[in-house]
């Protein structure tokens, strides 16, 4: 017979910390405490498994539920002397929700529970304070109403504050018991005028409703929010606890409050939190009265006249020192903790791991390891490798004031404030004359680089988390917001248009990456410092892992930035990158309109010498480091104007009618670019362009070697090939030109040629491909585009309500989608290696720095991950995170 109910109290309970599956992360660790026979109000806890028993059955509750709560308030009962509903011998109980996953604020408490016409006299004869009982029971009613019957606590906080001003008092702690006796008439009324039903006064009826309550609060709309941006399965429930009350609003020598056994902004080692005299869990928090520090310290450093816990009951403040010590000792973990002090006896209600930031988290997980209270191994663990953007990019100060006047999506982190242009001419025009620009866009292309490099953050009224915009702004490490759709850009106007307000060229405004926000005005920044803290956990990391971290960079900045977070090499090079700054533009518009192979070779010879030099620079930065470089991908209409203004300005500049470079543009327009001529494609249409860049790489190669007196290996990647003789005919070219190299400069060159993955059919034909591949390089951006048959520039339109339904967990261009993707790249990196079992393998998409795709790429075994520069530290992380709990995995099936 299943067990619903787990009872805890007297030092003895029947769960343990490691039950929190079962109990929730709350009810685990009250019987935890309790079984450390700490002082815990004795309780029990209706399990997780009833949650989900409750919404499968229509929220109706399991067979045998009823009889074993009754059998556990008897146990309450036993433990304190008290019966629940009897006035005689008076227990009163609270209900709180307690999920796996702590969601703080996120679920329905109820306090006092028990409380009625009859049993709060009961109270006020039992504590010999009347006025404590009857403060209880409006509580009781203010609280119950709210989240039992649904009334808002705001119509009740009228009413008490209608009768506080009559009454000429400014606190609730002022009013006597019989002026709570007229609020309580007050709110029975109301709760009867706007129910049309008395309150409830039967103890049992009572109790059920929270329980129902707390249930109900799972799928509240903010715990659906919570859960969503936490991502938190809707499978997990929640846990019920009810424990035996007790009170810090019974007089001058009862108290609570919350605190935490170490700063959770700074991670410093220092008691930090809260307390209120007098008062219920709820005060300390609602900010009706100010609260009061809990350490003298602290009182004096933030300048407070109130005394601190320490001071007003010192007895009391040692005990919770002592418990709160241990506590952090048992977890191994800093300690988030709630108490009440009762008439000078000290009751624990909570313990759980503190949220804290980024910065407090390294400082604490260094220290514990220092202090040889937890392994360097699990420092690296307690870390959220997501939370290192943290640390890595400027954020705007918690204090600033924020005038929100846009919501997008938070698609690159950071914050950055700069006027407004609405081209990247005028970013780089800004930037020459030393002004920060913010480039606003309905959306970005491959031809707005320049303008992106120089603008400070880029804000766009279209695309996703994984749209153009987007993955080039992580690349460069600046802030984005993206698929902001309730702007309106006017290029024509030059204006930005949003919530009724006009901003024009010039004007002031900051994007918040992080959370999506655009902000009007300038608001105040805090920069990114990488403590030792941030260094020591790198270094940890590193030793743990097994797979190694490259970048995506194309330009000196970015493989500059990268190396200084610790990239092994780079991973994607994107060549088209390299041809939209002045003269390159014009020597590749020459190439794409040439008539003739001997034209374009001409206009090829041009953009030799800018080519190696590129790739020279990169291989003197990555100093014997591997770079991956990929010939052109994307379809060369990418290359020339778009509008007619800009037609007419290439076409003067270039020497060539207006009607040709029409023409020619109209020729090469696709209604599917991404699936057209682009890739491989363009090396087997145009074999000149791959062997320009061959030429280039392999110059650049053998001069970077002579420079550093030691061999650089560069690997060449063909994009988008599909059928292995594509693969053939392109690697032909590429070694032919490798042989006139080698002849003309005396010098023998090593190179891999290989191809990225990024079509369904190359996964499914890599055994074949791998006969003439040396490596693959897991493309899973376009991979994921073709495996689905979606565009991820406009995907966003509609898989946010896909995962609002439930039918995606994810959206898979931010997160691998494991099942289907994921099986194509397992299924490739097997066929692979069974061909050529040396081959080589990475990733190189957008998912090479999402953690939870890192840990599918240790699962299949790949080489590498390569990421965007920002994003190298949050990959090795992640990868010494999955490299760990991989082991231990093959150590449990062992």
């Amino acid at each position: 017979m299943t067990k619903w109910v787990y009872t805890f109290g007297d030092g003895a309970a029947e769960g343990r910390a490691g039950d929190r599956n079962l109990l929730g992360g709350k009810g685990a660790n009250l019987a935890e405490m309790c079984s450390l026979g700490l002082p815990v109000p004795p309780g029990f806890t209706i399990t997780t498994e009833v949650c989900n028993a409750y919404y499968a059955n229509g929220r109706t509750y399991p067979d045998g539920l009823e009889a074993d709560v009754v059998a556990a308030l008897d146990h309450i009962g036993r433990i304190t002397g008290r019966r629940f509903g009897d006035p005689s011998k008076l227990l009163l109980v609270s209900v709180r929700s307690g999920a796996r996953a702590s969601m703080p604020g996120m679920m329905d408490t109820v306090l006092n529970l028990g409380l009625n016409d009859e049993t709060v006299e009961a109270l006020a004869a039992d504590s010999g304070d009347a006025r404590f009982a009857y403060d209880s029971y409006r509580r009781f009613i203010q609280m119950y109403s709210d989240v039992v019957m649904g009334l808002d606590h705001e119509m009740f906080e009228e009413i008490l504050e209608d009768q506080k001003a009559s009454l000429g008092h400014e606190l609730d702690t002022e009013l006597t018991a019989a002026e709570w006796q007229g609020v309580i008439s007050l709110y029975k009324a109301k709760v009867e005028e706007e129910l049309g039903k008395p309150f409830p006064q039967d103890p049992h009826e009572q109790l059920w409703g929270a329980i129902g309550a707390v249930f109900s609060s799972w799928m509240n709309s903010r715990a659906i929010t919570y859960r969503r941006l936490h991502d938190i399965p809707e499978s997990w429930g929640t846990a019920v606890n009810v424990q035996a009350m007790v009170f810090g609003n019974m007089g001058d020598t009862s108290a609570t409050g919350v605190a935490f056994t170490r700063n959770p902004s700074t991670g410093d080692r220092q008691l930090y939190g809260e307390f209120l005299v007098n008062a219920q869990g709820e005060d300390v928090v609602a900010g009706i009265r100010t609260p009061q520090n809990i350490t003298e310290a602290a009182r004096i450093a933030a300048g407070s006249d109130k005394p601190s816990l320490q001071k007003v009951m010192p007895d009391a403040f040692q005990a919770f020192v002592d418990i709160s010590d241990r506590l952090e000792k048992h977890y191994r973990d800093m300690q988030d903790l709630e108490f009440t002090i009762e008439r000078g006896k000290l009751w624990m209600l909570q313990t759980r791991s503190g949220k804290r930031t980024a910065k407090a988290a390294l400082k604490i997980a260094v220290e514990m390891a220092r202090d040889g209270l937890i392994t360097k191994e699990e420092a690296v663990a307690r870390i959220d490798p997501a939370s290192l953007d943290q640390l890595l990019h400027p954020t705007i100060d918690p204090k600033a004031a924020r005038d929100v006047i846009g919501m997008g999506l938070p698609a690159s982190p950071g914050a950055a404030t700069g006027e407004i242009v609405f081209s990247s001419a005028d970013a780089e025009d800004a930037r020459a004359q030393g002004r920060k620009a913010i480039l606003v866009r309905i959306e970005t292309s491959p031809e707005d680089i320049h303008g992106m490099h120089a603008a400070e953050g880029i804000l766009t009224t279209r695309g996703g988390m994984t749209s153009h915009a987007a993955v080039v702004a992580r690349g460069m490490g600046k802030p984005c917001v993206s698929g902001a759709g309730s702007l309106r850009v006017d290029y024509k106007a030059g204006t930005l248009v949003s919530m009724g307000q006009t901003f024009r060229k010039g004007d002031i405004i900051t994007i918040d990456g992080g959370n999506g926000q655009v902000l009007k005005g300038a608001v105040a920044m805090l920069q990114p410092e990488l403590s030792g803290d941030f260094a020591a956990i790198m270094e940890w990391a590193d030793a743990a892992r097994r797979m190694k971290v490259r970048t995506n960079a194309e330009t000196p900045l970015d493989a500059r930035m990268a190396r200084s977070f610790g990239a092994e090499g780079i991973g994607l090079c994107r060549t088209e990158h390299m041809f939209f700054d002045g003269a390159r533009i014009v020597a590749m518009r020459e190439m794409i309109l040439a008539d003739t192979e001997k034209d374009r070779r001409a206009a090829l010879d041009k953009l030799l010498p800018m080519q190696r030099s590129d790739f020279l620079e990169l291989f003197e930065i990555m100093a014997g480091l591997p770079v991956t470089i990929r010939l052109l991908d994307p379809p060369l209409h990418e290359f020339l104007p778009k509008t007619e203004a800009e037609l007419a300005e290439v076409a003067s500049a270039m020497h060539v009618s207006a009607d040709k470079l029409r023409q020619r543009t109209e020729a090469l327009h696709e209604f599917n670019p991404m699936l057209g001529h682009r890739g491989c494609r363009l090396a087997v249409s145009y074999p000149e362009i791959a062997e320009m860049q061959a030429r280039a790489i392999f110059e650049a190669a053998v001069e970077a070697g002579r420079k550093a007196g030691a061999l650089v290996v560069p690997e060449i990647m063909v994009p988008l090939v599909g059928l292995v003789k594509e693969l053939e005919y392109v690697k032909a070219r590429i070694d032919a030109v490798a042989q006139s190299v080698m002849k003309e400069t005396g010098t023998k060159i090593d190179y891999l040629t290989g191809t990225m993955i990024e079509l369904p059919r190359a996964a499914i034909r890599a055994h074949v491909i791998a006969e003439a591949a040396e490596f693959f390089s897991f493309g899973t951006n376009d991979l994921t585009q073709t495996t689905f048959g979606i565009s991820r520039d406009d995907a966003a339109s509609f898989l946010e309500t896909y995962r609002q339904k439930g039918i995606i967990e994810q959206d898979p261009f931010v997160s691998l989608d494991v099942d289907g993707v994921g099986e194509l790249v397992r299924i490739a990196a097997e066929k692979g290696k069974a061909t050529r079992p040396g081959i080589k393998l990475g990733i190189c998409g957008e998912h090479g720095g999402d953690p939870a795709s890192i840990r599918f790429c240790e699962e299949v075994g790949l080489d590498y991950v390569s990421c965007s520069p920002y994003r190298v530290p949050i990959a090795r992380l992640a990868a010494a995170q999955a490299a760990v709990a991989a082991a231990k995995g093959a150590a449990r099936r062992a």
